[in-house]
């Protein structure tokens, strides 16, 4: 259990996701995102950007030991065959040695295999060093639990679930607090959906900071880590600050409020998710 603390502990607060940006968007924003002064950079094999992700890492110059990289294994490389070759075809695109976090994208594989067979997959992976910490994503309430007792307690370091003021996600937050399982919130923005709500904008006149700001500072309040993705300098530097604003109480209860189950990402394949 101790060492699965350090590694969650290890895990920095803010990110810089990757989600949606191709070539040299992705090599753009990462090189960026560094000289900015981001640590954490998250990525997945679907999203095609491993490769232009690593050229940004390796360009930065920033050590190796100072950063913390994620990423995903897709749904079709859920298996035996094809897991840890996904993995260091991963790693060769990364230009890596290994990751900081390895995840399951999502618990769906395509060929139906049992949870047990692509977890033991992940640990796997784990054991060969390939990855220093092991998570899920986009996992329900139900699967989480079948997850830590397939796992054991203390193995699993996050489940990366979509959270933002118009998706709390509770009942999922709740289950990995129960497991001391640390939750990444993506999608914090809601595809820029919340930065333009009445409520977030007047707290952000009250601070005199960005409804960006508003939002991601809402989310570490809430023990969550998190990695919104832009393309621009100038946001960058603005989610950065985040880590430097403090709300209030009712500053957090009115953004609770303002749950409404608005899920932004619902593919055909995602599970039954948690009403």
């Amino acid at each position: 259990m101790a060492e699965r603390k350090q590694v969650i502990n290890t895990i920095p607060l803010l990110g810089a996701g990757t989600f949606r940006l191709k070539d040299d968007d992705a090599y753009k924003s990462v090189s960026m995102a560094l000289e900015v002064g981001f640590r954490h950079i998250d990525t997945a094999q679907i999203y095609d950007n491993e490769a232009a992700v690593g050229r940004a890492i390796k360009d930065s110059g920033v050590a190796r030991d100072a950063l913390f990289v994620t990423t995903k294994v897709w749904n079709e490389n859920l298996n035996q065959e094809k897991f840890v070759t996904s993995v260091k075809e991963s790693l060769t695109k990364l230009q890596l040695d290994y990751v900081d976090l390895l995840l399951i994208h999502w618990p769906c594989p395509e060929n139906g295999e049992t949870m047990a067979e692509y977890l033991a997959e992940l640990l796997r992976v784990k054991e060969m060093g390939l990855t220093k910490a092991i998570g899920i994503s986009n996992f329900t309430v139900a699967q989480t639990e079948q997850a830590v007792s397939i796992l054991g307690e203390g193995v699993i370091a996050t489940n990366q679930v979509e959270v933002h003021p118009y998706l709390n996600n509770i009942k999922v937050r709740q289950a990995c607090a129960k497991h001391n399982i640390k939750v990444t919130g993506y999608m914090p923005f809601a595809v820029g959906k919340v930065l333009n709500d009445d409520t977030i904008l007047a707290i952000a006149e009250k601070h005199k900071v960005s409804a960006a700001e508003v939002v991601i500072a809402w989310e570490l309040a809430h023990g969550l880590v998190t990695i919104p993705s832009s393309t621009k300098r100038k946001n960058l530097e603005t989610n950065l600050k985040a880590l430097d604003l403090t709300l209030d109480a009712e500053d957090m209860a009115k953004i609770d409020g303002l749950d409404c189950g608005d899920r932004q990402a619902d593919p055909d394949f995602a599970p039954a998710w948690d009403a």
